[in-house]
């Protein structure tokens, strides 16, 4: 296809998708060139872009000649998917999770088939679905919760037991077959699928899962919890009852009596009865204070139910305006759903429906609500009446074990004793460096923690910690104490280390807690699918590839392909490299094969020219 006509053909999958018609034609669009120069615009800049699977394969010696071989693979129905290579990544908590590594070719094929799938989905997915989406991430769903969920009386919370270990292949097969009618890409889905895992060079089947670390795994993950999705959005449709809960008599009734003092002080004063009007407003004062105990409605009231629902990837929570037993039976309904419709068990001990004002943990924040005690005094017309902050908002919270973890991990000192120790580990680092890297370190922690209620205060002592172990570590590199560094540092905007560049002073700012943006925009206008994300125009790497055009020996006539630079320290010993890496060209140039394979030799010398055009990048 042209790739005009995939923009439009992909256009026009988004209108089918929300129309529910099943979308055809899928594998033949996957032999446009343009599906696969963005899939590798996708994925060559990650970190995993040159890790191996089990055939050595990577990224690295990507060329027209490659996709076109893959292309015509797929088109014959040759293709098929190596086994993935399976590593145990260590976990927070002491254990080990599974990370599947599939070769460069496989990755390929996953992000193109992806994209697809990508603009099948995004238009009828839930909005409360927050997990691996354009757009959206930990801070839309929270910022969710935050918004609407204040009022709830409970909280559940299931835990899905090894969710993508567990997701089952034939049930994953029917619900893409809803979708997509196009029998020869589900199958190419279900090699994918069942290719199995080679650990420790022993192969293994893989008869349910999606492998961790796959580029199309965290789609079909929702894909498959989208079904809980529509059950939720159905049983939310069935729960929900009422638009307002109903008054609550006895504030009413506070209320009547207060109106008729007030009416009757006023009339008082008029007269110039002073003894009179100041007993009644003494009642009035002592019936204010009762009435601003109570809730202005009946917060059991039977008639009125709400249930809420948000999802992070196979983390989600449910929030219920109901009572206790009515919490419990939409907690054993899901678990029952999981279970029979999508064969998924959730953890009898972490699975629980609890008090929203004893709170839980959502995404690393705990989630609960308070009632507000404070009561203070507004001007209302003529006369001066107390108000109280309002029941059941709902409150994000810093988890203090997550700040204990945090600091744990980077060493700061004792949080308990709020004594900080210097990190000899830095000491080889200059003093710009160490403190960029300390600024890295908590502006990451506290920007995830941003939506919190009292984020600055709940990361007070973990700021003291840091910034003292800070200084700390900057006086042991000086070879001064920490009170001369704070004095060297301090200005009347905080802490600054001063540096010099080309003779020139410039200063860079410690960080400080209020300098972090409290409000993001991460407003729902964002999450707009109304038309492909696709474009015609090519990066630039794909401009330079398909020019076929060696950059370093400028030959014509010979096959090319994108050479990947490992790390920045591979360049110590390989003068080319080391001016590459400042070139324009960055980390990735378009080299012909017998460039290439003498590059990897070692034995390709850099040419003036290179040299000159690095120099200018430096």
């Amino acid at each position: 296809m042209q790739p005009d006509t995939v923009l439009k053909r992909l256009n026009a999958i988004l209108e089918l998708s929300k129309q529910g018609k099943r979308i055809n034609g899928l594998l033949r669009m996957m032999a446009s060139p343009l599906l696969w120069e963005r899939a590798y615009a996708e994925i060559a800049s990650n970190k995993g872009a040159l890790t191996p699977g089990v055939t050595g394969e990577t990224l690295d010696g990507f060329s027209i000649e490659r996709v076109n071989r893959i292309i015509g693979q797929i088109m014959n129905g040759s293709y098929r998917f190596t086994p993935v290579r399976r590593v145990q990544i260590p976990k927070a908590n002491g254990k080990t999770r599974p990370l599947g590594i599939p070769t460069a070719s496989d990755k390929l094929v996953q992000t193109v088939v992806k994209i697809i799938l990508e603009h099948i989905y995004e238009p009828v997915f839930s909005p409360r679905s927050h997990g691996f989406r354009k757009y959206r991430s930990c801070h839309t769903a929270i910022k969710e919760i935050k918004d609407v969920w204040s009022g709830v009386k409970w909280l559940v919370d299931i835990d899905v037991v090894s969710f993508f270990d567990n997701i089952n292949h034939g049930i994953l097969l029917d619900l893409l077959r809803k979708k997509i009618d196009d029998k020869r890409f589900i199958c190419l889905i279900e090699g994918m699928l069942k290719a199995g895992y080679m650990e420790n060079w022993t192969y293994h089947a893989t008869y349910s899962g999606t492998p961790q670390g796959g580029v199309v795994s965290p789609i079909l993950a929702n894909i498959y919890l989208h079904e809980l999705d529509q059950f939720l959005t159905k049983m939310k449709a069935e729960f929900d009852k009422g638009k307002i809960r109903a008054r609550n008599p006895e504030y009413s009734h506070l209320s009547d009596q207060i109106r008729r003092r007030r009416r009757k002080l006023t009339q008082l004063l008029e007269d110039g009865n002073d003894a009179a009007g100041n007993a009644i407003l003494t009642e009035l004062r002592t019936l204010e204070t009762e009435r601003s105990k109570m809730s202005s409605t009946d917060q059991f009231d039977p008639n009125y139910k709400r249930l809420l629902f948000c999802r992070y990837a196979d983390d989600f929570l449910i929030g219920v305006i109901g009572s206790k037993a009515e919490a419990k039976e939409v907690m054993n309904r899901v678990m029952d759903f999981l279970h029979k419709n999508l064969y998924l068990d959730a953890s009898p001990e972490k699975s629980k429906s609890s008090k929203a004002s004893d709170g839980t943990l959502f995404l690393g924040y705990t989630v609960k609500t308070y009632s507000g005690k404070r009561v203070q005094r507004e001007k209302v017309g003529q006369w001066t009446v107390r108000k109280r902050d309002p029941a059941n908002l709902l409150q994000l919270r810093v988890p203090h074990d997550r700040i204990v973890k945090f600091n744990q991990r980077q060493g700061y000192g004792d949080l308990g004793r709020l004594s900080a120790t210097h990190r000899p580990n830095m000491m080889n680092s200059s003093m710009l460096e160490i403190t960029m890297a300390y600024n890295s370190e908590i502006r990451g922690f506290a920007n995830y923690y941003r939506l919190a209620k009292n984020m600055p205060t709940d990361l007070g002592k973990l700021r003291y910690l840091w910034v003292t172990s800070l200084l700390k570590t900057l006086a042991v590199k000086s070879r001064s104490t920490v009170n001369q560094v704070a004095q060297r540092l301090s200005t009347a905007n905080g802490l600054y280390v001063r540096y010099n560049v080309s003779g020139k002073e410039c200063v860079y700012p410690v960080f400080k807690l209020k300098d972090i943006n409290r409000s993001p925009d991460l407003s729902p206008s964002v999450d707009n699918w109304s038309k492909s994300y696709l474009t015609i125009s090519r990066t630039d790497i794909m401009d330079r590839l398909q020019a076929q055009q060696c950059e370093y020996c400028g030959a014509t006539d010979q096959p090319c392909e994108v050479h990947h630079v490992r790390h920045l320290k591979d360049m110590k010993n390989s003068p080319f490299w080391k001016y590459l890496a400042a070139a324009r060209t960055r980390k990735r140039i378009v080299l012909c094969q017998p460039c290439h394979y003498s590059l990897h030799a070692g034995k390709l010398k850099v040419p003036v020219n290179l040299i000159d055009d690095a120099a200018a990048y430096v």
